[in-house]
Parts: structure tokens; C-alpha cells; sequence
């Protein structure tokens, strides 16, 4: 089993950036191809990035390339998140989850593992 635990949310004003993290314990994740989620209130949990077991690819949403960038410390059995130029649409808890596969854009289909969220809140 694979517990995972987010931390790093918090209140930030528009154009400032926060660095998420996504500790796992119980066992490696190594194995897994992990990605952070997030959703709105009212909207629909979407995905923000991925990355591969190995960490050599990557993937991110249109509306955050360029701003967002995904790592992974397989040693630290963490996932990041470092979010750049953070806009207030973008407020939304954000989770972190592990998959079995790899498909883009990630689907919530082959999560086997979430993340109880982080509240981020990008303030105007």
C-alpha cells in the first residue's frame, strides 16, 4: 500500500508561485507514473502534469506548459510540482496520484493511488 500526502498549498497573489509536494510512504513509487490533479469547485477534476517511472518524459496541460514544471525524486519518494505564474482561475485543491499506465492526457482511469489534496489559492 502507498500512502501519499500533499503539502506546499497555500494562499499566493496572482503571478506568484508555490511549490507543491507529494510524499509517499508505505512503499516505493518507483514503479509508478505519477501526476498531480486539480479541481475547482463546480468544475471537473482535471490534469495538470505528469511524469514517467523513469522521469524522462514528461507531460503538461496547454494552460500551464511553460509555467508549471513536474519532477520526481524517486530516492526521496517524492513528486513536485513547482507552479510559476499562478493565475487566479487556477485556484483549485490540487492532488497528487500514481498510475499503472501511461496515457495522455492522464486519466483518472488508472489512479491507483490519490492524494488527499492540497488547497492552492491564487488571490488577485
Amino acid at each position: 500500500q502507498v500512502q501519499l500526502v500533499e503539502s506546499g498549498g497555500g494562499l499566493v497573489q496572482a503571478g506568484g508561485s508555490l511549490r507543491l509536494s507529494c510524499a509517499a510512504s508505505g512503499h516505493t513509487i518507483s514503479t509508478y507514473a505519477m501526476s498531480w490533479f486539480r479541481q475547482a469547485p463546480g468544475k471537473e477534476r482535471e490534469s495538470v502534469a505528469a511524469i514517467r517511472w523513469s522521469g524522462g518524459r514528461t507531460y503538461y496541460a496547454d494552460n500551464v506548459k511553460g509555467r508549471f514544471t513536474i519532477s520526481r525524486d524517486n530516492a526521496k519518494n517524492t513528486v513536485y510540482l513547482q507552479m510559476n505564474s499562478l493565475k487566479p482561475e487556477e485556484t483549485a485543491v490540487y492532488y497528487c496520484a500514481a498510475h499503472t499506465g501511461w496515457q495522455l492526457p492522464p486519466t483518472v482511469n488508472n489512479v491507483v493511488y490519490w492524494g488527499q489534496g492540497t488547497q492552492v489559492t491564487v488571490s488577485s
